[in-house]
């Protein structure tokens, strides 16, 4: 019978030889089946495989196993899990060299497919021909491309992105996980290169297609992340340049979040009333506060600010004063009592609307008038 060995697999052993701090461990089970981990108190939470629950660290325990590829996409695979799949059976069917080394107990590492030489040379290069029976592998490829910006991908690994581009397996993406990747590689540290790579496989034009990459945009978004912004500011700078009804049809077909959606259609309807700000009245102020839901989702409305700023300081590297202006009128439309007002007019109530407008228009009025134009 084949002795038990345990290796720490994958992210935790690339990062470590990357000098990077090591968040989750993986770890990989070789000469054991699902009873012998029951009876070590690990805990089954596998649905395709079995992966287990360490019963005192809660990482993730993975028997060895080996796939077939049965129908297209990513769901398309039955797998075998062993005691007789050796570490390199598994290893064999991950995406990149550099995620193919384990680890032993010891410290020892299994690096069959040349990952440690992949990593000092800064190289994503696909294990196997497997590579090309997954199309999520081309999304965590280029999310990889954003995390580690001086990466570079091998002209055979490309060439088979391409190869699964053209032969439709990322058409068969389910919507879900496009989004996922897709998020994630937005709040890599440097989101173009998910772009760029997307782009030079064809694949950005199959799962993104509303998108027009050009320079301004990779330096834009690039700049988000730079300035630490949320997932749903760099969502809408990276939808800026796209009209609000691709943006919703993007949205409802990748099935992106609500707070991501609402936010990139109000920064692409409103950034040129944004921008022209300094020249707005009273009451196209306080209309464009109100259009934006900026009395109830004040920080959204700042959220908004970012998105606009982001974009526009990208093309002219100089301060963008229509942020704090606005906020400033934001605040004095907040500052009005509604409720007072709404009170003092409850025997007229149809006037109610009105009566609250115009008060706010006369506190931005007076803002204004204090207040030198930027």
């Amino acid at each position: 019978m084949a002795e038990m060995k345990i290796y720490t697999v994958g992210g935790a052993v690339r990062d470590a030889l990357l000098g990077l701090p090591v968040k989750d461990h993986d770890h990989v089970v070789v000469g054991a089946t699902p009873d012998d981990m029951l009876r070590k108190g690990f805990r089954p939470v596998g649905k395709d495989f079995p992966v287990f629950l360490h019963p005192k660290t809660q990482e993730e325990y993975a028997l060895a196993r080996t796939e077939r590829k049965t129908a297209p996409g990513y769901r398309g695979f039955v797998f075998h899990a062993a005691p007789d799949v050796t570490l390199e059976d598994d290893l064999v069917r991950r995406d990149l060299t550099i995620n193919a080394i384990a680890q032993d107990e010891h410290g020892v590492l299994t690096d069959p497919f040349g990952g440690v030489d992949d990593i000092k040379n800064k190289v994503f290069r696909h294990v196997s021909d497997a590579f090309g029976e997954d199309p999520v592998r081309v999304l965590r490829l280029a999310r990889f491309a954003a995390r580690f910006g001086d990466f570079t991908v091998a002209p055979d690994t490309l060439a088979l992105m391409c190869t699964m581009v053209a032969n439709g397996e990322v058409d068969a993406l389910v919507a879900e996980r496009v989004w996922q990747e897709v998020a994630k590689g937005l709040m890599e540290a440097q989101p173009s290169r998910m772009l760029t790579v997307l782009q030079d496989c064809g694949a950005l034009a199959r799962i993104l297609p509303e998108l027009g990459v050009n320079e301004h945009l990779l330096q834009v978004i690039d700049r988000a992340a730079g300035e630490g912004l949320e997932l749903c500011v760099r969502f809408a700078v990276l939808m800026l340049a796209v009209p609000v009804a691709q943006i919703n049809a993007l949205s409802e077909r990748l099935r992106v979040p609500n707070d991501c959606r609402e936010l990139a259609v109000m920064a692409a309807r409103e950034q040129a009333a944004i921008a022209n700000a300094l020249a707005l009245t009273a009451e196209d102020l306080v209309r464009l506060c109100e259009r934006c839901d900026g009395l109830r989702k004040p920080q959204r409305f700042v959220q908004l600010l970012q998105a606009v700023e982001c974009d526009a300081r990208a093309r002219q590297e100089r301060e963008f004063p229509q942020s704090a202006w606005l906020q400033a009128m934001l605040a004095a439309v907040r500052g009005v009592d509604a409720g007072a007002l709404a009170l003092a007019c409850a025997h007229e109530p149809k006037k109610i609307p009105a009566v609250i407008h115009a008060a706010r228009v006369a506190a931005v009025s007076n803002v204004i008038s204090s207040r030198e134009v930027p």
